[in-house]
């Protein structure tokens, strides 16, 4: 969950009389790394904060880290977290660094009803930041498409 979805429902709360789930709050307080909205402004840069804090989307084609095809890893560019193998990476055509299977438990989903549709958002499961999407139409053996916002990724090649 990430903070400004905290910070609406609490002031919700204050203002119409909603009850808070105790278990948002609970979801909130499991993210390891966890920092001010202003260290995240010093962390990031001005895009990369939009899109992992606040779930933005970068231009399709725009991320040097659509043509990279070396041996290594995908980690979260807010806290290094390892995301995806570059053996699980593929060329989907949508202009997004594409993975067919992230590395386990490292990230978490939740339901996205915006833009009028249905579609599971995907963040780093440590400090909660926005990657991107998942899709059902990806190649085997997942069968599942991660869409990833490159600007959301760093890339740490595999010592030689």
């Amino acid at each position: 969950m990430l903070r400004r979805d905290l910070l609406s429902m609490l002031a919700l709360t204050a203002v119409g009389g909603f009850v808070f789930p105790s278990w948002l709050l609970a979801e909130a307080q499991k993210l390891e790394v966890t920092k001010t909205d202003e260290e995240w402004r010093r962390l990031l840069t001005p895009a990369q904060y939009q899109v992992l804090r606040h779930e933005d989307t970068e231009p399709a084609f725009s991320s040097p880290l659509l043509h990279e095809h070396r041996k290594g890893v995908f980690a979260c560019v807010g806290c290094e977290l390892p995301l995806f193998k570059s053996d699980t990476k593929f060329e989907s055509g949508t202009g997004w660094p594409s993975f067919w299977s992230p590395i386990e438990g490292a990230v978490a989903t939740k339901t996205d009803g915006s833009l009028w549709m249905q579609r599971t958002e995907v963040h780093c499961r440590r400090c909660g930041g926005h990657l991107g999407h998942v899709f059902n139409d990806g190649p085997r053996p997942t069968g599942l498409r991660y869409c990833m916002n490159g600007i959301a990724l760093k890339f740490l090649p595999e010592a030689s």
